[in-house]
This record gives structure tokens, C-alpha cells and sequence, in this order.
């Protein structure tokens, strides 16, 4: 029996997909697995893989175009089966296709000025979207200079966005014949980043000058610049993170701990599909490098008697406005416990002595932290104007200190996490952060957030929220010092505890009973279990 395909819903502000390739045509046989087409939301380019196998008998969606989430994308199904009754009597696929180009036609013919000026062959590469918030992108630094031979899949440029550095490759052959923007410069979404094409072609009427001054950029070019790029090239997260693997697997990898290096493959080319993770048997240990505990700052040289600048970066930049915007406009107020940390302190080194196990203070207060959620859901909630919005999900995002600034990568589904997922998680975020090898949808989705600066000796804190969460908790140092107990001085470990609310979602008797069950959960470990 045919099974329809619908356009799925690749991240929570998407409404629509574009189809940038059709990886199976009409008449292919489609395994499970197999990457069906790769799919353009509002973030970036996926693949899109499928989950059932048959031939495919429909294409809803033709190649370039878009349709709304849920819309049919396609049916599959047995080879000759009848499927008019699940296209609603539509034209077959060919036809339809046909007459959605003879529609076209007529545009065609009116872009043929403006076509004229890419000569043949050539190529044109726009600066990509990479992030929802996205809108201008800065080249951090060329990987190839003009005349350099390009293959697919080279390492064109590193692209800093609003959120982090992303390795930008390319999916043509040829020689790269222009920088549409300089090192160091910055050019706005979909204008002219680079251009390859054949050794010696003249690329000097495509285009925006060098100094991406793309607004002077006619229209109808920037639409032909679009049309030419055919689709979005490959972004990774980093040189190193090159592993072939689906947006659902990776997912499911994350949510179970599983270290993607380790799982071998049975899509295409080597592809880790659903069912790779799924059989995934670990093995006898794992290696997990452990971060450093804090990110070198930028270099900043002193200089007796002489002022220096050191220019913005678009992380920074971002920083600044998103923190201004949340402390200007959330009515913070704070709440701070001292929690008696010796039973945690045991309760860890028992945890540890099992084997291949290593967890931090930090991964048994992220798991504490997210079970207490569950117990408190309007701490687990966003301002949203006139409502407020309770999350479904506890997604805990875990402040990092990298080079030029702050990122918070995100732990999805936190509270389903184990001790081990959670600090193998949070050492592989850390770790690629600090390197900038984060993608943007692993710092994207936040509930909750957590800042521990315990590590530098720093006892207490507060820290600012980071939108759209209505709170964050601030986590200082494991001080041993005298505490009273059964009446007694005794020395003991305490550990203090800053929660930071927004008022308008969490009142104080919701945050101070937030941070008692907290309390209960880290003096007592034990309830963890219960």
C-alpha cells in the first residue's frame, strides 16, 4: 500500500520547505534510509531520508520549488499502483512537471538579459543562511584565494554568523575566479560571496564590487544569483566533524549518548541512518576527551600609554544585543541557597569507581536540575506578549566560555538523559564550541539555562537570562569551610546557588520552591533514583 510523504517539520519556526534537489526521481527504488531529497528550511539544508521502502511513484514538490509543512512531498509505494485517489486526481507527475515549466517559460525568457552576464560555466556562490537571526555573515577567514583550483567539497571560507564560525564548502568544481567578500569583511545574506568557473573566464560584470556592496546589486540579478546557486552548499560545523550521518540518527545519537566517530554506517556512501543508532552496541569504552575548563581569552597585548581596538565579532555583537535586550526588558529579580554538597560529594565518587564512568559536579547538577523542572513546569516556561508559552520539552542549555564570547549549546530532552549521556554530551558541545564547531540547531531551543563559573573560584553570582527562558541558574565554587550540624561545628562542603527569574513568568514562591526541590535532589542524591 502506497505511503504518503509529507513535507516535514524541521525546526520549530519552520512553516515551509524548498526542495533544493531531488536525490530519487519517479520510477526509483527507495530503500529505507535513503536520502529522498535534501530540504531547505528557515535554518539551513538537510537531508531528507526515508523511512519506508517501494518505488517512487509521486513528486509533490518539484525540484526548486517549496510547499507547506505537512503538504504531500511524495507518495511511495508499489511499482503500476494506482495512487489517483492520494494526489486528489491530479495530472501525472510528468505532466504536471511539464506544465509548471511551461508556466515558467515566460520568466525564463524575461531573466535572459541578466543571464547573460554569467558566463558559461561559471558559477555563483551567495553568502548562505545559517541560522534563523541570520543576516549578514563575516568571512573569518578564506581557504582558498582567487585562482586556487576547487574540488567539491573543499573548504571555501569559514563563515561567522550571529552564533558561531561554520566551515562553508563547496559543492562545484572549478577555479575560484572572485571573493565577493574580502577576509575579515562582512556581506549580507544572499549577495555575491564568491565565484567559480573555468581558468580564465572574465567574472568581472557578475556580481557586487570586492567591498560586498551588494545593495546596489540589481534585482533581477540577486533572483539569477539564486537560480544559479542551485542550492545552498554543505556547511559542517567544523573540519574535523565530517561524519555522514542523517538529521534523524544524529538526533537519536544525541538523545542516547552515542558517539557518531563509533557507529559505522549502512546508508550510502558509509551514511549513518536510523537503524545504524539503533543497533548501535557500544563498545567496551569509550575515549571522551574532557574539556578545557575555560576558553582562552583573546589576546589582548598591553602597551604602556597607548590605546587599542579590538574590532567587534559578530558573536560578540550578538551577545551584547541579545543580553541587553534581556535585561532591558525582563524585570529580573534572584533567589540564592547554600546547598551542603558532602552527600553529592560521595554519592560522585561511588559513581565514578564503576567502570568507563567519569561525571562531573556540573553533569549532577544539569541531571538535578532538569528532574526538578519537571516538578516546577512554570519555571520551564516563555513570555510570549499576551500568553505564556509552557515548554513540552526540558532542554537545557549549558553556558560556554569560548575565545571571543559566550555560547550556550543545548542538551535536548535533558531529563530523559543518564549521568553518562549527559557529561559525554556536554564534554563533545564544549569541546567543538570552543573550537566554533557548533551548528547553529545545537545552541537553538533552550527551556532552561545554566551558568557555572564554580571552576574559577568564584562563590556566588547572578547572571542575566537568556531569552526566551524565563530563568537561569548561576553555579559557584565547592567551598569547604565550618557549617553547624546536629547542633555541632563541623567542616563541611557547601556550594551556592543563584537562580535568576523573570517576574512576569516566575513569581518568587514558584522559584524559591524551584530551588528547594533543587536542593532536595543535589543534599540528597539518592532521590534522584525515586
Amino acid at each position: 500500500m502506497a505511503e504518503v510523504i509529507t513535507m516535514p517539520r524541521l525546526s520549530d519556526t519552520m512553516t515551509e520547505g524548498k526542495v533544493a534537489k531531488w536525490h530519487k526521481k519517479v520510477g526509483d527504488k527507495v530503500k529505507e534510509g535513503d536520502i529522498l531529497a535534501e530540504i531547505e528550511t528557515d535554518k539551513a539544508v538537510q537531508d531528507f531520508e526515508s523511512e519506508v521502502e517501494g518505488t517512487l511513484l509521486y513528486v509533490g514538490v518539484e525540484e526548486g520549488g517549496a510547499a507547506a509543512v505537512d503538504s504531500v512531498l511524495a507518495i511511495i509505494g508499489n511499482e503500476g499502483e494506482d495512487i489517483s485517489g492520494l494526489t486528489g486526481g491530479a495530472a501525472a507527475p510528468a505532466a504536471g512537471t511539464e506544465e509548471k515549466k511551461s508556466e515558467e517559460q515566460p520568466k525564463a525568457e524575461t531573466a535572459a538579459p541578466a543571464a547573460a552576464e554569467v558566463p558559461a560555466g561559471v558559477e555563483v556562490i551567495t553568502m548562505p543562511r545559517l541560522s534563523d537571526t541570520m543576516t549578514e555573515g563575516k568571512v573569518a577567514k578564506w581557504h582558498k584565494n582567487v585562482g586556487d583550483t576547487v574540488k567539491e567539497g573543499d573548504l571555501l571560507a569559514e563563515i561567522e554568523t550571529d552564533k558561531a564560525v561554520q566551515d562553508f564548502e563547496s559543492e562545484f568544481n572549478g577555479v575560484l575566479l572572485k571573493q565577493g567578500v574580502e577576509e575579515g569583511g562582512a556581506a549580507p545574506v544572499d549577495s555575491v560571496l564568491a565565484i567559480i568557473g573555468p581558468a580564465g573566464t572574465d567574472v568581472s560584470a557578475v556580481g557586487a564590487p570586492k567591498a560586498a556592496a551588494s545593495t546596489e546589486k540589481p534585482a533581477e540579478q540577486k533572483t539569477e544569483a539564486k537560480t544559479e546557486e542551485k542550492a545552498a552548499p554543505a556547511v559542517s560545523s567544523s573540519s574535523s566533524d565530517r561524519v555522514a550521518i542523517s538529521p534523524l540518527a544524529k538526533k537519536m545519537a544525541q538523545d542516547k549518548g552515542v558517539d557518531i566517530n563509533s557507529v559505522q554506517g549502512s546508508g550510502e556512501n558509509g551514511r549513518i541512518v536510523k537503524k545504524d543508532i539503533e543497533n548501535y552496541q557500544p563498545a567496551a569504552k569509550a575515549p571522551a576527551s574532557a574539556p578545557a575548563a575555560s576558553a582562552a581569552p583573546v589576546a589582548v597585548s598591553f602597551v604602556q600609554g597607548e590605546d587599542t581596538e579590538t574590532p567587534n565579532s559578530q558573536v560578540r555583537n550578538v551577545i551584547a544585543k541579545r543580553l541587553s535586550e534581556s535585561k532591558f526588558s525582563a524585570p529580573h529579580y534572584y533567589l540564592m541557597v547554600e546547598i551542603n554538597m558532602d552527600k553529592a560529594i560521595e554519592a560522585r565518587k561511588e559513581i565514578n569507581s564503576l567502570p568507563d564512568t567519569k561525571i562531573s559536579f556540573n553533569d549532577m547538577i544539569i541531571k538535578a536540575t532538569a528532574i526538578a523542572l519537571r516538578k516546577h513546569p512554570q519555571v520551564n516556561s516563555s513570555w510570549a506578549g499576551d500568553k505564556i508559552i509552557h515548554r513540552g520539552n526540558i532542554n537545557i542549555g549549558v553556558a560556554v566560555a569560548i575565545p571571543d564570547g559566550l555560547v550556550v549549546p543545548v542538551l535536548k530532552n535533558t531529563d530523559q538523559m543518564t549521568y553518562t549521556q549527559i557529561s559525554a554530551a556536554v564534554k563533545d558541545m564544549a569541546s567543538r564550541a570552543k573550537n566554533k564547531g557548533l551548528k547553529a540547531n545545537e545552541m537553538e531551543g533552550s527551556t532552561f539555562s545554566i551558568s557555572n563559573l564554580g571552576m574559577f573560584g568564584i562563590e556566588t553570582f547572578t547572571s542575566i537570562i537568556n531569552q526566551p527562558n524565563s530563568a537561569i541558574l548561576s553555579v559557584g565554587a565547592i567551598i569547604e569551610k565550618p557549617i553547624v550540624k546536629d547542633g555541632q561545628i563541623v567542616v563541611g562542603n557547601t556550594m551556592k546557588l543563584s537562580l535568576a527569574c523573570d517576574h512576569r513568568v516566575v513569581d518568587g514562591a514558584t522559584g524559591a520552591q524551584f530551588l528547594q526541590t533543587l536542593r532536595t535532589y543535589l543534599e540528597s542524591p539518592l532521590t534522584l533514583l525515586l
